[in-house]
């Protein structure tokens, strides 16, 4: 729920910065909920130096059956090997970063992948986006991509993806709220201000109540993030909630920024 709060907070400001900031828990979080021994002593020392590390996720995939459970990108094991093909996107790529996170389908389950930034076969390709252009995001295609066993998070024993989608659900949410917050708080601000036929517009029935929708719509999305983070905090299953917190979010900070 701490983190719910400082994400909203720090989107409200700018969301590009925000992604940016946050960018090492798509590296260290997942390390340290389902990280092996090895895999926690190699990583997460430099997520806790003096100096920022960003890190990097490749989660979402060019097509529209996109499905984070059931990945396109494949991994399939060759001795002590893995071999790795498939193609990503909206991947952060940071400068300093020296790890990418990579969710891939092994037989028929779904877990997640070390992988160097500069691993051989594996080629970025920087994206030109209409929207938070202050972060650096690539295509990411693997092509022939080996890395040895060990690069499996959680090592033999996997991961659970979905855990990881759920709480990258929740903090994205979070940062629809504090755009849609800031959208909303200028456009109110402006109709108070903004005077037609001797009277501010927001007292312009149509203004006043699509401002209040606004209103209405934020808290309703900020309560259902809460409760989706605050099932994460328990420990329980939170798929259910991130889900209908993700999907809400993108309604409303739609709907809040084309009415500001």
């Amino acid at each position: 729920v701490t983190s719910a709060l400082i994400a909203e907070e720090l989107a409200w400001g700018d969301l590009g910065l925000a992604l940016a900031i946050q960018s090492p828990t798509l590296v260290a979080l997942p390390v340290t909920d389902f990280g092996s021994v090895e895999q926690k002593q190699a990583l997460l020392p430099q997520f806790v130096a003096q100096s920022f590390v960003p890190g990097s996720l490749a989660l979402v995939e060019p097509d529209f059956r996109n499905d984070p459970f059931k990945p396109a990108t494949t991994a399939r094991r060759e001795g002590g090997e893995y071999l790795l093909e498939g193609q990503k996107c909206f991947v952060p790529w940071q400068d300093g970063g020296e790890t990418v996170l990579v969710t891939a389908t092994e037989g028929s389950r779904a877990q997640v992948f070390l992988l160097p930034r500069a691993a051989k076969g594996m080629t970025a390709t920087r994206e030109q986006n209409m929207g938070v252009r202050a972060l650096p995001t690539v295509e990411l295609t693997l092509a022939g991509v080996r890395v040895p066993a060990s690069a499996k998070l959680g090592g033999e024993a996997g991961c659970d993806v979905r855990a990881i989608v759920n709480r990258g659900r929740v903090g994205l949410a979070a940062m629809a709220v504090g755009v849609a917050r800031a959208a909303f708080e200028v456009s109110r601000d402006y109709a108070k201000q903004r005077q037609t036929f001797g009277a501010p517009i927001a007292t312009r029935q149509a203004i006043a109540f699509m401002l209040a929708n606004m209103a209405i719509e934020i808290d309703g999305l900020r309560l259902l993030v809460w409760e989706a983070a605050w099932k994460l905090d328990q420990g329980q299953d939170a798929t259910r909630e991130a889900a209908l917190a993700r999907h809400q979010a993108q309604r409303v900070a739609l709907e809040v920024a084309d009415g500001a």
